[in-house]
């Protein structure tokens, strides 16, 4: 994740990873394009999952095309750090 974000030139604030899904607080440059950025994230990390565990070569896909996106808008980022950084002790 933190390669492919270097390589975006986006700045990963936060990274919880759960056991079906993740959430990932990116600041990225307006230019970029969200589904490129989700894109290059679920692809690569497809890609090195399947690469070391070759059992998942079985299925069809690693990812959903689905993914969430929100602005931080009226929240703090300290607020969204805090809520993703709580998610792993659910």
């Amino acid at each position: 994740m933190r390669q492919v974000a270097k390589e975006l030139g986006v700045e990963i604030l936060a990274l919880e990873i759960m056991p079906d899904h993740l959430h990932l607080f990116v600041s990225a440059y307006p230019q970029l394009s969200i589904p490129h950025i989700v894109k290059s994230f679920k692809g690569r990390s497809s890609h090195d999952l399947r690469k070391e565990f070759p059992e998942l070569n079985r299925m069809p896909s690693m990812w959903t095309h689905s993914y969430f996106v929100s602005t931080a808008g009226n929240i703090s980022a300290d607020s969204i750090q805090k809520y993703i950084e709580a998610q792993s002790t659910r």
